[in-house]
C-alpha cells in the first residue's frame, strides 16, 4: 500500500529537510560494527536525503565526515550534530560544487582538517521538472548538468592526489539512468552521464586499487520531492514502484556503506538498486 505524504511543496531550491512533513528517517538502524574505522570520508550534498543518512551512517562506523552542502545550514548544523553524537568528528563546507575552484579547496579543507581522504561519495543534485523538452531553458540545462555532472567531474580530480591504494568512491546515479523519465529529462541525462563516469573511472583506476562504484536510488522521501514537484503530486510520491511506496534515506545509505567499506573489495564499475523493486538493466 502506497504511503501518503501531507501535499507540500517548498520554493527554496535544493530544498530544507527540517521543514519536511514527515521527517525523513536519516538514522542508522543497526548497530555499528567498525566497518570504517579511521577513515575519512568527504560527501557532497551531505547536509541532508542521501548524503546526511550516509554520513551519520559512517560515522557509526568510525569514519571522520566532511560534508559539502549549498547554502542549509539549518540542516548541515543538525547533521553535524548527528555525526558528533557518533562520537567522529565532522567538518561542515559550504559551497557549489558547480565551481572547480570550491571542489579543490573543499578537498584541501578536508585533508587539512582531518589529514587524509579515503572515501569520496558524490551526491549533490539539482532537478526540476519540465513536461516538454521546450520548456527546459538553456539556464536550467546548463545548471543540472554542471552541477549533476560536471560537479562530480571537478570533486574527483580535486580528491585523485589524496586518494590512496584501498580508497572508495561512490556516485549517486538514479534509477532515471536505466529507465528514462519524461518530466526529468535533462535530469536523468546526466545520471545516465554518472553511470557511464562511475564505469570509466573504475577501470581508469583499476591499477591504482582504487574502487569506483555507484547507487541508483528509485523514488526517496528527501527534501528533493517537495523542492521539485506540485503539492498534490508529493502526496502520491513512491506509489509507483511494485513496493507501493517511497523509499528513505537510510534505506540507501546502507547501500552506500557497504561500497565504501572494505566489505566490498570485490565491487568496482558496479551499481546497485535500491529503488523499491523496479528490475532494471544493471
Amino acid at each position: 500500500m502506497a504511503e501518503n505524504f501531507p501535499p507540500q511543496h517548498q520554493d527554496a531550491e535544493p530544498g530544507r529537510e527540517h521543514e519536511m512533513t514527515p521527517r525523513p528517517d536519516y538514522m542508522p538502524r543497526f548497530k555499528g560494527s567498525d566497518r570504517l574505522p579511521g577513515k575519512v570520508a568527504l560527501i557532497t550534498g551531505g547536509d541532508s536525503g542521501i548524503g546526511r543518512a550516509s554520513a551519520v551512517s559512517f560515522a557509526r562506523e568510525g569514519a571522520d565526515v566532511a560534508i559539502v552542502y549549498l547554502d542549509e545550514d539549518t540542516d548541515a548544523q543538525e547533521t553535524r550534530a548527528a555525526i558528533e553524537a557518533e562520537g567522529r568528528r565532522a567538518l561542515l563546507i559550504r559551497g557549489d560544487v558547480r565551481d572547480k575552484g570550491f571542489c579543490m579547496d573543499a578537498v584541501r579543507q578536508t585533508v587539512e582538517a582531518f589529514g587524509k581522504l579515503d572515501i569520496l561519495v558524490n551526491n549533490a543534485a539539482h532537478q526540476e521538472e519540465a513536461k516538454d523538452l521546450r520548456d527546459i531553458s538553456e539556464e536550467q540545462l546548463a545548471k543540472t548538468f554542471e552541477t549533476n555532472i560536471y560537479g562530480y567531474f571537478f570533486m574527483t580530480q580535486a580528491a585523485l592526489d589524496h586518494l590512496s591504494e584501498g580508497a572508495s568512491i561512490v556516485n549517486v546515479t538514479s534509477v532515471n539512468s536505466y529507465k528514462g523519465n519524461d518530466t526529468l529529462i535533462d535530469y536523468s541525462s546526466t545520471k545516465g552521464a554518472i553511470t557511464a563516469f562511475t564505469r570509466s573511472m573504475a577501470l581508469n583506476l583499476m591499477d591504482r586499487k582504487i574502487r569506483v562504484n555507484g547507487v541508483a536510488p528509485g523514488p526517496i522521501w528527501t527534501p528533493f520531492i517537495p523542492m521539485s514537484m506540485d503539492a498534490e503530486k508529493v502526496a502520491s510520491f513512491g506509489s509507483q514502484v511494485p513496493m507501493g511506496r517511497a523509499g528513505q534515506p537510510n534505506e540507501v545509505a546502507s547501500a552506500l556503506l557497504f561500497l565504501a567499506s572494505d566489505d566490498a573489495s570485490y565491487f568496482s564499475g558496479q551499481v546497485l538498486h535500491p529503488n523499491g523493486g523496479t528490475i532494471v538493466g544493471a
